[in-house]
């Protein structure tokens, strides 16, 4: 497995970076995954309830979703290993203390962090304060 394991590291190399377009979280149990491909989410997650995805705010409102929640993502731009410990807990740790709700996505290279839009830049700050 590769990526960087020790916490502080992590945090000091955590270099987070806003994407400014506004994320949607989506439940779906009818959609094939060929509509929902055509959306390009940025994940998917099957769930026993349905299949979660993360669309662009654009793609979401042309599925009607246009009343959904709008989130950003903060790209915490250390290669973390999927084995690492404590990245999370830290990141979220910081938010919580500034009453910012975290929905982190590990994906393979980088942890995501989707904040409520109207939060993103409190919450990069608050991030870049930590590295």
């Amino acid at each position: 497995m590769s990526g960087e394991t020790d916490l502080k590291k992590l945090i000091s190399g955590m270099r987070p970076v806003l994407d400014p377009r506004p994320y949607v979280f989506c439940s779906f149990s009818e959609k094939s995954m060929d509509e929902l491909l055509a959306c390009d989410p940025v994940g998917l997650f099957l769930e026993e309830e349905g299949l979660t995805a993360i669309l662009a705010a654009e793609h979401a409102a042309r599925l009607g979703l246009a009343e959904a929640e709008h989130y950003c993502r903060i790209t915490l731009r250390v290669h973390s290993s999927l084995e690492a410990v404590g990245l999370t807990a830290a990141v979220s740790a910081v938010l919580a203390k500034g009453c910012i709700p975290a929905n982190v996505v590990a994906a393979y290279y980088h942890d995501h962090v989707f904040v409520p839009e109207r939060k993103a830049k409190e919450s990069l700050a608050l991030l870049l304060d930590m590295s």
